[in-house]
């Protein structure tokens, strides 16, 4: 029989353009799930955020950072600025995604050696982002 878990975790940021590493929240859920084999979505439900995974080295984040910022500039004359001034930022997680998905066998998440989840800050700071974890499997 399938069992789905489901669980949202709050994220605060600090800066416009973050990342903010939430393997570990990830992981505790898949724990609290009991679900040993199956699927684990980790999906942000915001038009200003992604969902990435990626080595946890600092410069490679920042890295990562700068890219964004190369690939979205702001205040380029994006047609979205003249609501919001944040077009650069829903473009980036247009681009990117707000998801990921992840197998789940034995009750461990299938990711790479250097692989770790997470949350893209791009319109930050904000006191509150919400990230959902569903897991579904047996």
């Amino acid at each position: 029989m399938v069992k789905v878990f489901f669980k949202e975790i709050r994220i605060a940021t600090k800066k416009r353009l973050e990342l903010v590493n939430i393997t570990a929240e990830v992981e505790i859920e898949l724990r609290n799930s009991g679900i040993r084999n199956g699927i684990c979505l980790i999906y942000a439900p915001h038009a200003t955020v992604a969902i990435i995974a990626n080595e946890h080295e600092y410069r490679l984040m920042q890295d990562i950072v700068n890219a964004v910022e190369k690939s979205y500039p702001r205040g380029v004359g994006w047609l979205h600025d003249g609501i919001d001034d944040n077009a650069s930022a829903h473009l980036a997680s247009a681009f990117i995604g707000s998801s990921r998905t992840f197998p789940v066998k034995e009750g461990e998440l299938i990711r790479g050696t250097w692989q770790d989840i997470f949350l893209l800050e791009l319109d930050g700071p904000r006191s509150t982002r919400r990230v959902v974890i569903e897991i579904m499997g047996e």
